[in-house]
């Protein structure tokens, strides 16, 4: 597995410290977040999951813990949209360039508005996926809300 990524080279590229953590991908697991933490040893509530959607038809990128569920009607209020829904995994898939299991926030393919959730942004690290299956990035959320541009928000239900 490699350990560079576009995810990883557009972290370096701003700046951001970060550390990389490859774990053994269960393509069978039901939640994959949660399989993620338990490889690690860690919290799921730290090993955050990325998820597009669309608000308003409009692609979004979400980041959440991996153990919570996203709320609709709060992220569409946080795009300022009236209705959201998840993206199908292919044109997930399409348009960040990653395949499910390992879309990463970071290097999609496309830019498009990111929200994390306003909970995590209180952990000293965090786990995001670095850009394919079994690898997590190591970083400060904050540091992470800052390389995407993103808006804090609450967003699980």
């Amino acid at each position: 597995m490699s350990k560079t990524t576009r995810a990883t080279q557009v972290l370096s590229q701003v700046g951001i410290a970060f550390s990389v953590h490859a774990y053994d991908y269960d393509p069978n697991a039901e939640r994959v977040g949660l399989q993620a933490a338990e490889a690690l040893g860690e919290a799921p509530h730290r090993v955050l999951k990325t998820l597009m959607a669309e608000v308003d038809g409009k692609p979004v990128c979400v980041v959440v813990p991996s153990d919570r569920e996203v709320s609709m009607k709060k992220l569409a209020s946080a795009f300022r949209g009236k209705s959201a829904n998840m993206m199908k995994p292919s044109d997930a898939e399409r348009l960040t360039g990653y395949h499910v299991g390992g879309i990463s926030p970071f290097g999609q393919k496309k830019i498009v508005p990111t929200a994390i959730e306003e909970a995590t942004l209180g952990e000293p690290l965090v786990y995001i996926n670095g850009g394919q299956r079994g690898l997590q990035l190591r970083l400060d959320p904050k540091d992470a809300l800052k390389a995407l541009k993103a808006v804090g928000a609450s967003l699980i239900a």
